[in-house]
C-alpha cells in the first residue's frame, strides 16, 4: 500500500486521547499513522525509539492486517510514554 495514511485496517484497540483539550479517537492504521507523522519530528524527539517502532509497525499493518496487533502494541508503548493515554 503506497498511502499508509488512507489505510482503513482497524487497530485491535481504540485510542481515545485529548489533544489541545479536544478528544480524538484513533481506530484505524491510517488515523494512527497520520497522527504520529503530522506532528513534527521535534515533538516526538524525546520518544524517538518508540515513535520509530510504531511507524514501522503501522506501515507493516497497512500491508498485512494480521500485523495490526503488533501495531496496536507499539502505539500503546508510544502513547503511554508520551502520557497521551
Amino acid at each position: 500500500m503506497r498511502d499508509i495514511s488512507s489505510s482503513q485496517t482497524p487497530l485491535r484497540a481504540s485510542f481515545k486521547i485529548k489533544l489541545n483539550g479536544e478528544p480524538l479517537a484513533i481506530t484505524t492504521v491510517g488515523q494512527a499513522y497520520r497522527f504520529i507523522t503530522t506532528l513534527s519530528t521535534i515533538e516526538w524527539m524525546e520518544f524517538r525509539s518508540p515513535h520509530d517502532d510504531a511507524k514501522v509497525a503501522l506501515e507493516a499493518a497497512a500491508e498485512n492486517a494480521i500485523l495490526s496487533m503488533h501495531a496496536t502494541n507499539a502505539l500503546r508503548v508510544l502513547f503511554g510514554r508520551a502520557k497521551l493515554l
